[in-house]
């Protein structure tokens, strides 16, 4: 009676684990499709900068990344503002957007990326920020809504783009983007890893469309950027 029982116990464990297996599969080749839609359906939207040049947009869209002690901005960052600034240099726009996270007094990346711009040489009046962004899909969101961005040239690195124009073009905004790569980043790996998670995770938030954290009134990027100025500046 009790070799019975075992036997029953050991049929229904084997029964769940392949339930289990047969979900992670399922599950890990859904993640798979998704990435691969995701990445292919937006790969011709990523061009040169000499291709760049010759588009008629609202502006340059360059997404917010790490900063070191409110000062400069990391490695990675600092390509993105780079590359932005060369695309506005080059004329594809005269319009900066700065998208970031300033959600706390002593975390600014969007304060940080102005600077920088301006020590380049942009003038200050032509550089909005973005305080609110705090998502690639909060960035675009805002982009659209509150700085009235309906055609725009994005920049961020090439692993980051695919997801970014997709959210853009899902968001009914005419988006572009030029990859900021020139050189490799410590942990890579892991930001790969993670974007291939937050590709699903913004495949169905395109689909559901939740508004960002915050909107607030707007502040048109054809005007003055010093309009989103926090900080004392008179450049």
């Amino acid at each position: 009676m009790n070799n019975k029982r075992m036997k029953v116990k050991k049929k229904k464990l084997l029964v769940r684990l392949f339930a289990l297996v047969l979900v992670i599969i399922l599950a890990l080749i859904s993640i798979l499709i998704i990435n691969f839609y995701v990445k292919m359906s937006v790969k011709s939207k990523i061009i040169t900068v000499d291709e760049a040049t010759s588009l008629d947009v609202d502006c340059i869209l360059i997404l917010g990344a790490g900063v070191w002690g409110n000062e400069r901005p990391s490695h990675m960052l600092e390509d993105r503002l780079l590359q932005g600034i060369e695309l506005y240099n080059n004329g594809a726009s005269d319009r900066l957007l700065m998208s970031g996270d300033h959600g706390r007094k002593e975390y600014d990346e969007v304060n940080v990326m102005k600077e920088f711009a301006i020590k380049n040489g942009i003038p200050s009046k032509h550089i909005f920020m973005d305080h609110a962004g705090f998502s690639t899909y909060e960035s675009l969101y805002r982009g659209r809504d509150v700085f009235g961005a309906q055609n725009i040239i994005i920049v961020t690195q090439r692993y980051h783009l695919y997801r970014a124009l997709y959210i853009a073009e899902k968001l009914g905004i005419k988006a572009y983007g030029v990859s900021s790569d020139p050189r490799q980043y410590a942990g890579q790996d892991v930001r790969e890893l993670r974007e291939t998670l937050a590709r699903v995770k913004d495949f169905f938030n395109v689909i559901i469309k939740p508004k960002p954290t915050y909107l607030g009134e707007e502040i048109p990027v054809s005007g003055n950027g010093d309009l989103t100025n926090d900080l004392n500046r008179s450049r």
